[in-house]
């Protein structure tokens, strides 16, 4: 079983996915975290990161891996912590939004799900990555909220640095940021993980029964 939790920055998605997989015994998957790790392999060796077709090349012949700890690992490299840096968070979107890029990163994506009964969160994965995900979930939550909850994970960083990059991503996003038709939205302003989690636990109890 393929369960897709999409949704902006901030929303709650790495929180609550990995909760999620937790509790029903199935494999986490971060694609914003391939991403990440993409660009910290580019701006390691110095890859221009307007350079769609290298990007593309790199994202091919060195691909992302997750291990059972769901460390995150590059080209032979842990890089579960580099991936968090402000640098990162920063170039992330750059890299992303390259077509060439997006489509190597789907294609990995989906060899990686269908390894078995895993919750796949993301931006497109509902709609593009795996349509065929027999729960797709997503979450919202207002602008503010989403702000604070960045601040909380990322305390180095100031919060109009935040507020700058959270409205850039928002931007960055605005184009494939879609729900599914079929997706169920959850707004998880005022929701603790828990409460969230218990919803979503209930639609893969019903899917499942069906």
């Amino acid at each position: 079983m393929i369960v897709a939790i999409d949704g902006p920055a901030g929303a709650g998605k790495s929180t609550v996915a990995r909760a999620l997989a937790e509790r029903l015994g199935f494999r986490y998957l971060d694609t914003g975290a391939m991403y990440r790790a993409l660009t910290w392999l580019a701006m390691r060796e110095g890859t221009d990161l307007g350079n769609e077709t290298a990007l593309a090349t790199i994202a091919r012949s060195e691909p992302v891996t997750f291990d059972a700890n769901d460390r995150v690992w590059i080209a032979g490299t842990d890089v579960t912590a580099s991936i968090r840096k402000t640098d990162i968070d920063r170039m992330v979107p750059v890299v992303a939004r390259h077509p060439a890029v997006r489509e190597v990163m789907r294609e990995r994506q989906r060899q990686l799900g269908r390894e078995g009964d895993v919750v796949i969160e993301g931006r497109d994965i509902g709609t593009v990555v795996a349509p065929e995900a027999e729960v797709k979930v997503y979450l919202v939550a207002d602008r503010d909220e989403r702000a604070k909850r960045r601040m909380a994970d990322r305390p180095g960083i100031g919060a109009d640095a935040l507020a700058t990059d959270l409205k850039f991503r928002d931007e960055s996003d605005a184009e494939r940021m879609q729900p599914a038709e079929d997706a169920i939205e959850i707004d998880t302003t005022h929701l603790q993980v828990d409460d969230v989690v218990d919803r979503i636990e209930a639609l893969v109890h019903e899917r499942t029964a069906v």
